[in-house]
């Protein structure tokens, strides 16, 4: 049985472009994904070309997706509280913790201060 991850919008970026590590891909694999309609926007709202959009949209359309609830505001409003932290990285760590995923990103610093969220590296 595999795991329950929410993937970070970097992994996604990095799987597209063909430059993901394998211990990312190995990640992705055999478990179930979940994506924040954050990293959508993240993704999506940089200038893409047609190919590339219309890819990165089926690749969210086959993804589980998760909007945005109270309860991840006011787990984002916590974690900016007490943590230094992005508005989206506050938003993206408050999905996983409201819905008991783990976060599959590469910047594992970029969370590694926030109490009771698992996060797992896409690189070595």
């Amino acid at each position: 049985m595999g795991l329950d991850l929410l993937v970070d919008s970097n992994v996604i970026i990095e799987l597209h472009s063909n430059q993901l590590p394998e211990e990312g891909i190995q990640h992705l694999e055999n478990n179930t994904l979940f994506v924040s309609d954050i990293s959508k926007i993240e993704v999506l709202g940089f200038p893409l070309s047609t190919e590339d959009e219309t890819e990165l949209r089926h690749f969210f359309n086959r993804l589980s997706s998760i909007s945005l609830d109270d309860k991840i505001i006011e787990k984002s409003i916590l974690i900016r509280k007490t943590n230094k932290i992005k508005l989206g990285d506050a938003i993206i760590a408050a999905t996983a913790m409201v819905y008991d995923l783990k976060l599959l990103t590469r910047n594992v610093s970029d969370f590694k201060r926030i109490e009771g969220l698992e996060v797992l590296s896409s690189h070595v």
